[in-house]
Order: structure tokens, then C-alpha cells, then sequence
């Protein structure tokens, strides 16, 4: 049961736009652009895809344009079990200004998703729960859905023993951990509204971590952005610090980070590995236009240079 199946209920078409000196209110001018499937899920089915576990991707596509999709699926050799519903699927532009270091995203809205299509979503997973034994449930919830649609699809997957992944924000977050997923990958600021009160630095991230991971939740990565990233695996805490690279967008780290965890976790990797190979993921990434990978001498490279520090 080694295939990894990832969810993706809000999908996206993400438009990167190359915009040095971008500044708001004024005439810019895009030096390229670039337009690739998008949304949590699909960027972690696409960063795994290639290994040596099937990836399978299930969520909601709008029927107008799938084209974007259907080629990244076909290209990655990624499974499609993705819903098609009325509508076109929406649109996130980053505006990405290398030279300020800064990026700027427009979200525009999707479609709405019909009750029928949530309950053949419901009917699918579970006939994909019996086959797989990884699942990455991520990103927002669209319009139509409820926010405890994470938390109704988490005791579907439980049934079959599979292992949970968790990559969301705000209200379906909180609804969905009454369901004790495995592992969830919130960044400092999710975790402090999760948990509603502020959180300082490092050890205040370590020890609301902990407080998670004693309720249940067997692995819990917290991201820190350019300080790296906390992982806590039943009491054990690790942080780990990402060599410098040069940035050219931040768009898809996390989710490389959530796709490293697993890479390491599917080959019997430890804590260490997992934070090392989720790191380096991510910095990966960090260097790149959209959600891709670096060649893997280059990825070696990098979890090389990516530095452990057990936290008491």
C-alpha cells in the first residue's frame, strides 16, 4: 500500500508573471510568463511524481479548462481521478518582482461545487483508500463545500488504515483535527490562529507543535520560512535550517516541503530524513519559476547543506 493519492477540492491554474521593480498603481511590464497546474495537491502529486510510488490526483477540475491539468497529468504519468464540474477552474496570478524579493497574489474564484459531485468525490475516495496508503489532503475549500469537508473525508480514508496528510488553513484546519489526521504542515502564523494565541519565536512554535503531536497527531512539520522548519514526532523535536539560495519565487515551497516528508517517509526514512529531504524540497524550489524540483545531483546538494539541531 505504497501509492500516494493527493486531494485537491479548490484546483488552480497558476499564472506566474515575471515583473522586476513590480509596483502597484503603476505600468509594469512582465519579462515572461508562465501558466501550470496548480493547487496544493496537484503541486505535491507533481513533485512526487516520478518516484517510485504511483500518484494518483482526485479533487474538482472546472470543465472549461482542463487542458493545463490533462498535460501535467500525461506528462508526470500522474493518475486522474479529478471530478470535472461546470465552470472553469480558477486563476491565481503571481506577480513575481525578483529584484524587491517580493510576490504578490491574485486569487481570483472558482466554481462552485455541486452536492453531487462532493458525494461522488466521498464514493471515489473510498474506492481509492482500499488501494493506496498515503493521502495528502490540501489547500482551501471551495464555494458549495462546507468547512468540515476535510474532517468528512479523514474517517472515510481511516477506515482502510491509511496514512493522513494534512495541509490546510483556518476553519477547515480546525474542523478537520477532530479527525486526528497522521501529519499536518501548517507554517507559524496557521498554528498560532489554529491554536488561537500568538506565538513567539522557535520554542513557542516547538511547544504548540508538541501540544498537537500530544493529541494525537503522529507527525507535525510547522514551516518557518527562511529559518526552516520545526518537526515534532511523538515528543521528539528537530529544526532544521535550509542552505541559502537564491530566490526567484516562493510559490509551492510548502508544498515541496509536505512532498519531501513523504518521499522520506515511503522510502522508511527517520525524523531526520524527513526533515532533511522536506528542507531541501523545499529550498529546491525556492530557486525556481512555479512548483518544480531541481535535478536530484542538485537536490543532494542541498540536503547536504541542510542543518539538524535536536531541540530539548
Amino acid at each position: 500500500m505504497t501509492g500516494v493519492v493527493t486531494v485537491t477540492l479548490n484546483a488552480a491554474v497558476d499564472q506566474t508573471l515575471d515583473v522586476p521593480g513590480f509596483t502597484a498603481g503603476a505600468v509594469n511590464r512582465a519579462l515572461s510568463e508562465t501558466r501550470t497546474a496548480g493547487g496544493k495537491g496537484i503541486n505535491v502529486a507533481a513533485f512526487l511524481s516520478g518516484g517510485p510510488a504511483p500518484v494518483t490526483a482526485i479533487g474538482f477540475l472546472g470543465a472549461d479548462n482542463t487542458a493545463v491539468f490533462e498535460t501535467l497529468f500525461r506528462d508526470r504519468r500522474i493518475a486522474d481521478r479529478c471530478l470535472r464540474v461546470p465552470g472553469s477552474s480558477r486563476t491565481n496570478v503571481k506577480v513575481v518582482d525578483r529584484e524587491g524579493g517580493s510576490v504578490t497574489d491574485i486569487n481570483l474564484p472558482g466554481p462552485r461545487i455541486p452536492d453531487t459531485a462532493w458525494r461522488a468525490l466521498l464514493d471515489g475516495l473510498d474506492e481509492l483508500g482500499a488501494l493506496n496508503g498515503v493521502f495528502v489532503l490540501a489547500g482551501s475549500v471551495p464555494a458549495g463545500l462546507t468547512d468540515s469537508a476535510y474532517a468528512e473525508i479523514i474517517p472515510v480514508l481511516r477506515r482502510h488504515g491509511a496514512f493522513v496528510t494534512l495541509d490546510a488553513s483556518g476553519a477547515p484546519l480546525r474542523h478537520a483535527m477532530a479527525a486526528k489526521p497522521d501529519m499536518i504542515k501548517p507554517n507559524a502564523h496557521e498554528l498560532s490562529e489554529l491554536l488561537g494565541r500568538p506565538l513567539g519565536g522557535r520554542d513557542d512554535v516547538t511547544a504548540a507543535a508538541r501540544e498537537l503531536a500530544a493529541q494525537g497527531v503522529a507527525l507535525v512539520v510547522v514551516s518557518l520560512g527562511a529559518d526552516g522548519a520545526v518537526f515534532v514526532e511523538r515528543g521528539r523535536a528537530l529544526h532544521a535550517q535550509p542552505p541559502r539560495v537564491e530566490v526567484a519565487s516562493t510559490v509551492g515551497a510548502g508544498d515541496a516541503m509536505v512532498a519531501g516528508v513523504l518521499a522520506a517517509r515511503l522510502a522508511g526514512g527517520d525524523l531526520e530524513d524527513c526533515a532533511r529531504r522536506g528542507t531541501a524540497y523545499a529550498a529546491g524550489t525556492l530557486s525556481l519559476l512555479g512548483p518544480e524540483l531541481p535535478p536530484p545531483p542538485r537536490i543532494a546538494e542541498l540536503m547536504a547543506g541542510v542543518r539538524i539541531e535536536a531541540i530539548e
